[in-house]
């Protein structure tokens, strides 16, 4: 397993509706606190294509992460044949190692299965010519569903990103995730939580925390993989809470960052 972090381990300081900062974290930036940090991938999610950046920016970028060694990866949103293509063609033009989406549409929706299907169909041979790894997201699809949506493609370009926060909504925990989908993890997003009952015994919440202070059982989940002889890219992810200003946000993100890291060292040296 290689580790690495993700746009999503800064949303605020990239930004997000309604709480934007004066000064946002840029793509150059966030390769250059995986240096600091000293982990091998940045994982370039939704909140910050590459795609839209200026040609200038985008070559520094790639000339940066080969010459710090860090290897780029890319997240985006959707199914459509064509979109994906353009997102392989692109990803094969800066040397990503692999492409992530969450099949939904733009109104949010997730397509029927069938059409899911016959998207994948439609690039799958793509993949293995291009040799770009295509992860699904398992965050809007329960773990059964997915696993039997991919199944039949049988292609090593074609798998999932497994997060470990996200299936809560399903509602489906990472336990049962890792075991229908942990054979087919070609991506590994780690967010640690806390779920809490609500007031009076009524509900729960669920809270983000720094990795290794929650509920995620990290060691279980290095050990599952190890048992499988599946290496997949690690990349590190957090859910902040808001604080009192955005900056005090921002300063925590930094704070939970490297204390992931730390964590995460002790079972991922790479």
């Amino acid at each position: 397993m290689k580790l690495g972090i993700g746009s999503y381990a800064y949303p605020w300081s990239i930004g997000l509706p309604g709480a934007t900062p004066p000064n946002p974290l840029k793509p150059l930036q966030l390769l250059e606190k995986a240096q600091e940090l000293g982990v091998g991938i940045v994982q370039f999610g939704p909140n910050m294509p590459l795609e839209k950046l200026p040609e200038k920016e985008l070559r520094e970028v790639v000339k940066c992460a080969r010459s710090w060694r860090i290897d780029l990866e890319m997240g985006t949103v959707g199914i459509d044949p064509e979109r994906l293509r353009r997102q392989m063609e692109f990803a094969k033009r800066i040397g990503a190692i692999l492409l992530k989406t969450t099949p939904e549409r733009a109104d949010g929706h997730i397509p029927m299965r069938t059409e899911i299907s016959n998207c994948l169909r439609a690039i799958v041979g793509e993949l293995a010519e291009w040799e770009i790894p295509l992860a699904i997201d398992n965050s809007r699809m329960p773990a059964q569903e997915l696993n039997e949506l991919i199944a039949p493609f049988r292609s090593p370009y074609l798998g999932v990103a497994l997060d470990t926060a996200n299936p809560l909504a399903l509602p489906q925990g990472c336990e049962l995730s890792l075991r229908v989908l942990g054979h087919r993890t070609l991506s590994l997003q780690i967010k640690d939580f806390v779920v809490q009952p609500g007031e009076y015994g009524m509900g729960f919440s669920v809270k983000g925390c720094p990795v290794g202070t929650g509920q995620l059982k990290i060691p279980w989940l290095v050990e599952s993989f190890a048992a499988l002889r599946i290496e997949p890219s690690t990349i590190l992810e957090s859910w902040i809470p808001e604080q009192k200003t955005l900056a005090e946000t921002i300063a925590l993100e930094d704070a939970w960052a490297k204390q992931g890291v730390d964590y995460l060292r002790r079972f991922i040296p790479d």
